[in-house]
């Protein structure tokens, strides 16, 4: 298989609907954080605004967000980042009759023809999920030359040996420009690099060590001693795990603080807010996203990608976002964003990523 990025098909802004329109109405925001009276919040969906006549796309648009107009652009803002006075788009109307248009079928998704009564229509355990790999080989490979390819992650890939080489493989290829994660991925990998477990048991044979219950405690100390991951790595001649090759690859990692955290690790942001603005800053350009065994993270990543991204020559392309996870539940929690922002595989993560690297090769 070979990957054909769907084209997108943007409004035709000269039929009559859209040239009797009226401008959006923009209102200053009342206070610092406050959005005015009947904003306009964001979808996943391309939007457009009509401002002095013109109709501007959101470039850069976040679910839960406001439109701010400002210097001849449209801005999404979170509602905490709002400055008094700045004008945001108001109205709850979609259908470019206020100024506010919400393009849902721009990438123009084919719909397969089904019975009225079918079986197996949701992704669950049971699902033949052949395809989905297929297709992921050709997403990742095509992203790793002309897109940016955000992982995020649960901690599960550093209890198990082969998880944590397969995917030290796919950061050594090329196929991973960020991850997102938070302290535990990072504590219990530099674990297994350090003292050869996580939570105490032996990476490989799962078996628990004496006094192993200090292994993760004592990697998140002397950590801290040294001051910061490279220099412990460097200190203390880390040669494997994923944190390692994230190190020597320069790729970046963002990980955010939970209220369960011990330590924690240095790089760990402890503000929620920052960790956000963090996130979103490896999200905003990001084209493909993977979000494996971590619920929260996913639903947060996933509040915060879009289903298109403005390139850099104007192109308006498709994000290819997909949850991995062993529950159906969380998989299935964002399915109501919409086909072309996430997909579901229901499987082990660690099963997954193993699959994945031998797929690609690696």
């Amino acid at each position: 298989m070979s990957l054909e990025l769907r084209k997108y098909y943007p409004p035709n802004f000269d039929d009559e609907m859209f040239a009797s329109s009226k401008d959006a109405k923009l209102k200053p925001a009342p206070k610092d954080g406050v959005a005015p009276e009947n904003y306009h919040a964001l979808s996943i969906f391309p939007e457009y605004f009509r401002v002095e006549g013109k109709w501007l796309l959101a470039e850069e648009s976040r679910m839960d967000c406001v439109a701010v107009y400002e210097d001849g652009k449209i801005l999404v803002k979170e509602f905490r980042n709002l400055k008094k006075g700045e004008l945001v788009a108001t109205g709850r109307t979609e259908d470019g009759s206020e100024g506010i248009y919400v393009h849902s079928t721009g990438f123009r998704e084919k719909k397969a023809e089904s019975d009225v009564f079918a079986f197996r229509q949701n992704r669950s355990r049971e699902t033949a999920f052949s395809i989905d790999y297929d297709e992921l080989y050709d997403i990742l490979n095509y992203d790793r030359d002309h897109g940016k390819i955000v992982w995020v992650m649960g901690p599960a890939f550093a209890f198990d040996h082969d998880a944590r080489n397969a995917f030290s493989k796919l950061i050594e290829a090329g196929y991973v420009d960020a991850v997102l994660a938070g302290n535990a991925l990072a504590t219990h990998d530099l674990e297994g690099a350090y003292k050869k477990t996580a939570l105490g048991q032996d990476i490989y044979t799962q078996k628990s060590q004496p006094m192993g219950h200090y292994n993760h405690l004592d990697t998140i100390n002397r950590v801290r001693y040294y001051g910061s991951i490279a220099e412990f790595i460097k200190q203390e001649k880390i040669d494997n795990g994923i944190i390692y090759n994230l190190e020597k690859k320069n790729v970046p990692y963002v990980l955010a603080g939970s209220i369960r955290d011990d330590g924690p690790l240095p790089p760990v942001f402890g503000d929620v807010y920052t960790a956000q603005d963090r996130m979103r800053d490896q999200i905003r350009d990001a084209t493909t996203v993977i979000c494996m065994a971590t619920m929260l993270h996913t639903i947060a990543t996933g509040n915060m990608t879009p289903s298109y991204r403005v390139l850099k020559d104007g192109t308006v392309r498709q994000v290819y976002f997909y949850c991995v996870d062993i529950s159906e539940f969380t998989v299935n929690k964002l399915s109501d964003r919409g086909s072309l922002s996430a997909k579901g595989i229901v499987t082990n993560v660690q099963d997954f990523i193993c699959t994945v690297s031998k797929g690609l090769g690696l």
